[in-house]
């Protein structure tokens, strides 16, 4: 098992995986702040309401998500910082070799592009809420998981 250390989180280095949400600069409103994609027509958008734990709860981190035909955002509601791990994709499989940690402020949302490899939602200290916004149809489809290598990410 090895240590992967928790960065402060970017726009340049999620760009790869997904955009980071932040409040608009100027104007009450920011249209079409990010892309949630939809690969499947025809497959609603879920609007879910998802409780994450801190992530010392479940480590070591044992496997990768990704959502092949869906974007997924998460907007934090009732959270403290959290966590986000996320890995580039080796012909199908996360390239555990190029995993990074990300330590995320509890003002700032994060959209995964569909096909980004990711870990579960999970907080830095306290159980916190989130909305996620993914399109579903309850199907094999939906969620695809891939072990990986015993990891902790550590600050």
């Amino acid at each position: 098992m090895h240590t992967l250390p928790i960065e402060p989180i970017t726009a340049e280095a999620l760009a790869p995986f997904g955009t980071l949400l932040v409040g608009p600069a100027a104007g009450p409103r920011q249209d079409r702040a990010a892309e949630i994609e939809n690969g499947r027509p025809g497959v609603a958008l879920n609007l879910a309401l998802v409780r994450s734990e801190p992530f010392a709860a479940s480590l070591p981190l044992r496997r990768l998500e990704r959502h092949p035909h869906s974007a997924q955002a998460f907007l934090p509601l009732a959270v403290g910082e959290y966590l986000v791990v996320v890995a580039p994709d080796v012909g199908g499989a996360p390239d555990e070799t190029a995993l990074r940690a990300f330590r995320v402020p509890a003002s700032t949302g994060i959209v995964y592009r569909s096909g980004a490899w990711h870990a579960h939602m999970t907080t830095l200290s306290a159980p916190g809420t989130f909305a996620m916004l993914v399109h579903e149809d309850g199907g094999p489809e939906d969620c695809v998981f891939a072990a990986i290598a015993p990891v902790t990410p550590e600050a």
